[in-house]
């Protein structure tokens, strides 16, 4: 195998250092096998515990594909159409313009209705802030919040792409009304069970009879880690808790076209059907992204098709995706929000394909930018401005005892040699270059040139 052991661990340590996660777990697949799988730092920080590949975290969002293939499951026992108008099973109008939403439509987020919020207002009242409060705990108390929802429609169905979370609420509704079993049941039976996944569940009694589990933290604004909770609740956009030993096995059924070790959970179609890209989604990770059928299908991954789904909690984030045609596959999961997982998850893949991850558009950003932060000088010093980074954004900081100036550049071109940035000041657009000349930095500002001196100073 090709895939650099020794060059990824490094990169996920630095990562993890620089953005304080605390723990941190992955597993690969290639050719149907798990060829490598660990855990980083720690699942209990207080305990000194430490992640394995069997730490248990909530997934997030990756819970979508599991529900999309609950609905495929359905459709292929003839029990459910994607046509089907949602209204057929749920009590609630839901037809923006007058054109109904369908199965599909939820299934591919093009309902037209924009996202309600209710899982940011869910997941920020569980973690203590108090500044929303939704009380939605049943699929009867999501029916009385959408009562309204196709007032709030942008699109007609099918015309357009917005995530919704509250959508994939309803297709759990949909699942339990036509397969006559609790939501997390039907996902236990005919999809946890045949996988071997045993130790995934739902809910928080579940989740803590199981040993090895990762501690939610949420991580402050001052750097600081605060013992926390996962939004426990509904379950089918967002609560499935799993481990990367185990997702590994959701990925090899994928690869294995809808079967697992002679358990076949759905037909090869089904699987293409899910990968298809039905819908433009307006976050890319390299460009030209399309939402399928609970899956994010990227077209293009250095000559290869990837398929993939991010998830986040607040308190604990993932990254599961694979590459059909080579057999490769990933999954990756840490118990706080920090360096994004889709790019630890895609710096695996390229490593296993053989390829530099510097290639990816998305790493080699991140690279330029922690290389241009730091403290630059006019000439002989006549003036200290510090450029920082938050984020996905540089700011430029001149502050003195009197006066304070700070800035965002915004990216237009970056790349290792010169990077071009711009802001507003005074109602005008200023540009900022940074330029590589004989290994050190220079930054053109407005009327000045400056040279990058060193790090930033302690804060």
């Amino acid at each position: 195998m090709r895939f650099d052991r020794a060059r990824f661990e490094r990169f996920v340590q630095e990562k993890m250092s620089k953005t304080r996660l605390p723990g941190l777990s992955v597993a690969l697949v290639v050719d149907g096998e798990v060829v490598y799988a660990r855990g980083f730092g720690f699942r209990d920080v207080e305990s000194g515990l430490p992640a394995t590949p069997d730490t248990l975290y909530c997934v997030g969002s990756v819970t979508k594909s599991f529900t999309a293939l609950a609905v495929m499951q359905l459709v292929e026992r003839g029990l459910l159409s994607l046509d089907d108008p949602v209204e057929r099973y749920a009590p609630l109008r839901l037809s923006p313009f007058g054109e109904p939403v369908r199965i599909r439509h939820l299934l591919t987020h093009t309902s037209g209705v924009p996202a309600l919020g209710y899982a940011e207002a869910l997941i920020r009242s569980v973690v203590g802030d108090d500044s929303a409060w939704m009380p939605i705990a049943s699929y009867e108390d999501m029916l009385s919040f959408l009562s309204g929802a196709e007032e709030w429609a942008e699109a007609r169905p099918g015309e357009r792409f917005f995530y919704l979370n509250e959508g994939y609420v309803l297709l759990g509704y949909v699942i339990e009304r036509v397969s006559g079993e609790r939501y997390e049941d039907y996902v236990r039976r005919h999809i946890l069970e045949p996988l071997g996944m045993r130790r995934s569940c739902f809910g928080r009694g579940d989740f803590e009879r199981r040993q090895d589990r990762a501690v939610p933290y949420v991580l402050t604004k001052d750097g600081g880690r605060v013992r926390s909770t996962y939004p426990f609740g509904i379950t089918s956009d967002g609560g499935l808790i799993s481990s990367v030993a185990e997702l590994a096995n959701y990925v090899r059924m994928y690869l294995g076209r809808g079967e697992l070790d002679g358990a076949r959970l759905v037909s090869p179609k089904a699987v293409e059907e899910m990968e298809t890209p039905r819908a433009r989604v307006p976050f890319e990770l390299l460009g030209g992204e399309a939402y399928g059928y609970g899956w994010i299908i990227t077209p293009d991954f250095l000559g290869h098709k990837l398929v993939w789904h991010s998830g986040s909690v607040l308190t604990s984030t993932a990254f599961v995706g694979y590459v059909p045609d080579a057999g490769l596959g990933v999954a990756v999961l840490a118990n706080a929000s920090g360096y994004p997982l889709s790019h630890v998850g895609t710096y695996a893949l390229a490593l296993a394909l053989g390829r530099d991850p510097g290639e990816l558009s998305f790493i080699k950003f991140d690279a330029v930018l922690d290389r241009l932060e730091g403290r630059y000088e006019t000439y002989r010093g006549t003036m200290r401005v510090d450029v920082v980074r938050r984020g996905d954004i540089l700011f430029f900081e001149w502050k003195d005892r009197y006066t304070e100036y700070v800035a965002p550049l915004v990216p237009e071109v970056v790349e290792r040699e010169e990077a071009r940035f711009y802001t507003i000041r005074a109602g005008r657009r200023v540009e900022a270059v940074f330029r590589v000349r004989e290994g050190e930095i220079e930054l053109l500002y407005e009327r000045y040139k400056l040279k990058r001196t060193g790090p930033l100073p302690s804060r």
